[in-house]
């Protein structure tokens, strides 16, 4: 049993399916499982304390979701994306991440407003934290600060599936280095989405959440990490 899912938290026994779909859907946008990697459902049930069904329940929802893939073997893993998918994944998280921040910075009541400043504040403060791992869930915190500020649950949800996609591969580059952060091009656009928020500029919020998502995509593809399309 790998180490990321051996931490994976039991389950309640009420609602199992639903339980282990949210864990499991946590593990992939969080990059604690890499591009390629199996997963095991013994390994996952043992880890969530619940029987094989309710999780094979989960991952077949994420295999519909196109989150998970059944390779030629049979085994469950993590999808690969080489250069040409990321990018065409990246570009339509920026159109549609951005539209939500545009949203956002109309929507925003003073109490999200209160909730962005201060998860932009927190990721501000991990840069030089020795806890990489924590630094990709204040990054999400900020993101979904945001995109729950524009208003529409189903926006919100479909962003989800496409973080569940990206995250195996965005994520895992941020848990290994924190390059992405020391570059300061991740900070830079942070600090710009929260000061047009702040003055509802809508233009300029979406503005500042595409280039994020569009500089952590050339970083990643121009450190070679993906097979190339």
């Amino acid at each position: 049993m790998t180490l990321a899912i051996a931490t994976l938290p039991l389950l309640e026994r009420r609602t199992l399916a639903e339980s282990a779909y949210a864990h499991l859907r946590d593990l992939l946008a969080s990059g604690r499982v890499a591009p390629g990697e199996k997963l095991s459902l013994r390994d996952l049930s043992e880890a969530l304390g619940v029987s094989v069904m309710p999780v094979r329940e989960a991952v077949s929802r994420l295999i519909a979701d196109g989150a998970l893939e059944v390779a030629p073997n049979r085994a469950v893993r993590v999808p690969v994306m080489d250069g040409r998918q990321f990018r065409e994944l990246a570009d339509v998280r920026a159109g549609i991440e951005g539209w939500a921040a545009s949203l956002a910075a109309t929507a925003r009541s003073e109490a999200q407003l209160d909730g962005i400043a201060r998860a932009e504040a927190a990721i501000r403060g991990a840069e030089r934290s020795a806890d990489l791992g924590h630094a990709v869930q204040l990054n999400r915190d900020f993101h979904f600060a945001i995109y729950g500020a524009a208003g529409l649950p189903t926006l919100v949800d479909v962003i989800g599936g496409l973080w569940l996609k990206a995250g195996p591969v965005i994520n895992l580059d941020l848990r290994h280095s924190r390059d992405r952060l020391t570059a300061g091009h991740a900070l830079r656009c942070h600090a710009a989405a929260l000061a047009a928020i702040r003055a509802r500029d809508a233009e300029a919020a979406r503005a500042a959440i595409a280039e994020d998502i569009t500089r952590a995509a050339d970083f990643i593809i121009d450190k070679g990490g993906l097979p190339s399309g």
